[in-house]
């Protein structure tokens, strides 16, 4: 049987640093990296504003990800997906997404606590000073409230690191 690659993906709050960690581990593995937020600045300049846009966008390019991450593992590449699997319903779309081509997977959870984030939040703001609009307490504080930790039940095999890692 061919060997498949192995999907990497990530669950973190905002400010976890789960952009930081895919571009390391990318490297590690000698992967592919898909950047979410790259994708979407590509395929959609300029035209997410809101919360509201980048779930509705978002949502808009998962089937062209989906075939696009199984022909790469499909030759035995390993993918590193920038990407929030933040919610149970975005974890099984990961899940599905390997299951339909028998590959591996790993979710890393970078458990970090409201303050740990809003202290990263606080530093990316001061580095990248375009995401200012975006990077606030209040649209962390909204984020979060959609924010679903990891459970063994979901049949992954979740890698988890707290901020003392």
């Amino acid at each position: 049987m061919k060997q498949t690659g192995t999907l990497y993906f990530f669950c973190g709050k905002m400010g976890a640093g789960k952009t930081t960690k895919s571009k390391q581990l990318a490297i590690e593995k000698h992967a592919v990296l898909l950047s979410e937020d790259e994708l979407l600045a590509s395929f959609y300049p300029n035209q997410i504003e809101s919360f509201e846009d980048y779930l509705k966008y978002s949502e808009q390019i998962k089937p062209f990800v989906k075939k696009h991450v199984q022909n790469i593992l499909s030759v035995g590449t390993n993918v590193v997906m920038d990407f929030p699997a933040n919610t149970q319903k975005l974890r099984t779309w990961f899940l599905d997404m390997v299951l339909e081509v028998n590959a591996n997977h790993q979710l890393i959870f970078l458990n970090l606590n409201n303050e740990q984030c809003l202290s990263q939040i606080a530093q990316r703001r001061n580095e990248q000073p375009e995401r200012a609009d975006f990077d606030t307490e209040a649209v962390f504080i909204h984020v979060t409230n959609f924010f679903e930790a990891p459970e063994a039940s979901e049949g992954l095999n979740i890698l988890e690191f707290s901020g003392k890692d």
